[in-house]
This record gives C-alpha cells, structure tokens and sequence, in this order.
C-alpha cells in the first residue's frame, strides 16, 4: 500500500473514531434536571450540586413556588428529579393524578408547627377562634394531628394523616378551620389566631420554628421529604449519584449548621 493511499485510509477511519470521541464527551457530564421548592430546599441543591460535579454530574436546579408543579413537570418529563415532598403528599399526588413516579432517598425532615400572634399555645386559642392550615390533603391531615394532639379538636379514632375536616368528631373550643394553599399561610397571620405553616415557608417569613413556633411536630416522623424520580428511571446509575450527593457529609453539616434545628437530616 503506497504512502498516499495509507494516508487516505487513516482519515477515513479516523474520522468516525473523532466523531465518536466527541460525543463521549459531550456526555462526560451528565445533566440532571432537580425541581426544588424556593428556600431550603433549593439552598441544599446548591451544596449537593458541588458535590455531584466531582462525580461529572451537573445539577440544573429549576425553582418553583408552589407544590404541584414539580411533580407535573417531573412526570411529563420537564424534570429528571424534583427534591421538595414527603410520602403521603407523593402518595396524594400519584393517587389524584395518576403519576408514575417513585421516592429513591429521603433527604431532611421540617417539622410542621403553628405559629401566632395572638397566643402563646394552642390551649390558650379562644373559643370560635379562626385557625389556617394547608388544603392539600397531606398537610391538612398532618395539621389536624397537630390540633389533636394539642387537645383542642378530637379526629376520628382510624383516620391518621389522611383526616380532613369531615374527620373532627369533637371541637369543644367550636375553632373554625380556615383551609388556604400551603404558601399563603404565613401571609395570614394577622388575619387568624394561628396557622400552620410548613418550616421551608416558616423560614421564608422569618420565622424559626424552635423559637417561635406555639406547637410543633416531633422531628422524626413519616413526614421525611424525598429525592423523587419518574419510576422508569429510579434504576438509572445516575440517580444513584443524585442520592450520594444528597447524603454526602457537606449537606448534612450545611443542614445542621444553617437550619439549627429547624430541620434536620433523615439519612
């Protein structure tokens, strides 16, 4: 084979070895695309972000306001993962609209509490006082729990999280229960003698729920929030490292030094 020929040859098999070559890396960094609530939520993703870089991931974190939102934009495939929800709101999400997505990891947990500026505890609420919770069905549940155990309302005997406001079966003190979007509870404050806000928008307004809080959840519990990925995917050696970034040791010293106590880590 002359020489010109030989030169020919290499080109035309080296061509496809280039080309090849190229699109491995332009994979070399694998994107994951986390859905995460504004707050908390999104200031954790920023630390596993830097931890998943090391691993050749790249975290894009997408903000939203609200929590229906990511799991639609997760199951429609907008998202690869959203990080933001415990299990019985995932199971309320799937159950109403028919979702197929699964939790892979737990990732910290927000004690739920209710705040006032009006009293000091739920006890000293007075009668025909209007109080706020959530109106997804999750969080009103978990907030009617709040109210039971701090004796002021009595719940069916069977119902456990899953109680609505068809469920109080006593309410000596006749509280009339105001149902508003999780987001808007810790705007209410001024307008009723206590609501229940979720720790990522108690944060938000300023509030920290060790010190203000008038009754609070106990931090272990079944309300643990979630890595969620759509069910097809949870197999996927990539969510296997969305999960080590999440429980590396740099996010749990940022959660336990940042939050203080307002929330804590569940791995």
């Amino acid at each position: 084979m002359n020489q010109s020929r030989r030169i020919a040859l290499f080109r035309v098999v080296a061509a496809p070895l280039a080309f090849t070559f190229g699109v491995s890396l332009a994979h070399a960094a694998e994107v994951i695309r986390l859905g995460v609530t504004a707050g908390p939520h999104a200031q954790i993703a920023e630390i596993a972000k830097k931890v998943a870089a090391r691993d050749g991931v790249e975290l894009r974190i997408v903000e939203f306001q609200d929590y229906i939102q990511p799991n639609a934009a997760l199951d429609s495939g907008q998202l690869d993962a959203n990080s933001y929800q415990h299990q019985p709101f995932l199971d309320s999400q799937i159950q109403a609209r028919g979702y197929h997505l699964a939790a892979v990891a737990t990732t910290v947990t927000f004690p739920m509490g209710f705040y006032s500026k009006r009293v000091k505890s739920l006890a000293d609420l007075p009668r025909g006082a209007r109080v706020g919770i959530q109106n997804d069905p999750s969080n009103s549940g978990r907030a009617l729990q709040l109210l039971q155990k701090a004796g002021v309302i009595r719940l069916k005997p069977t119902v456990g999280v899953a109680a609505t406001t068809a469920d109080v079966v006593d309410n000596p003190k006749d509280l009339h229960i105001v149902q508003l979007e999780a987001a808007q509870l810790a705007r209410s404050l001024d307008d009723l003698d206590a609501s229940a806000i979720n720790t990522n928008f108690a944060l938000q307004a300023g509030l920290v729920p060790t010190r203000d809080a008038i009754a609070i959840e106990d931090a272990k519990g079944p309300y643990a929030n979630l890595l969620v990925v759509r069910t097809a995917d949870k197999d996927k050696p990539w969510v296997a490292t969305l999960v080590k970034a999440f429980h590396s040791p740099e996010v749990r010293q940022f959660v336990q030094e940042k939050f203080a106590g307002s929330m804590v880590p569940s791995f």
